[in-house]
């Protein structure tokens, strides 16, 4: 099933080409997103990822209702799997998605 993930911006920089990149926390598994859908997000904005490309903004209240309801469809495998580029796959960084117990 092809679902767009909500998760909380952690950091923002411009990659090398100018492009707009940023790491995303989902409840604690932060990726690294490509953010240039999503002109005018800031550090603590949530978007909603879909294939490594934020397409849109999200408010918190919604994210968490959006990631819980993914979290029980059991849908949210594919965080744990390694993707090219990520750093320290499954870290954490204390910022993620609030509430519902996912930190």
């Amino acid at each position: 099933m092809c679902l767009g993930v909500p998760g909380k911006v952690i950091e923002i920089q411009e990659n090398p080409v100018g492009m707009t990149m940023g790491r995303v926390s989902f409840g604690g598994i932060v990726k690294e997103v490509c953010l240039a859908y999503t002109p005018g997000v800031d550090v603590g904005d949530y978007v909603v990822v879909h294939v490594g490309f934020a397409i849109s903004t999200i408010d918190e209240d919604e994210a968490n209702k959006v990631f819980e309801f993914l979290r029980e469809m059991d849908e949210l495998g594919e965080l744990d799997v390694p993707q090219p580029g990520d750093g320290v796959s499954g870290s954490t960084s204390g910022s993620g998605v609030a509430g519902g117990g996912v930190s």
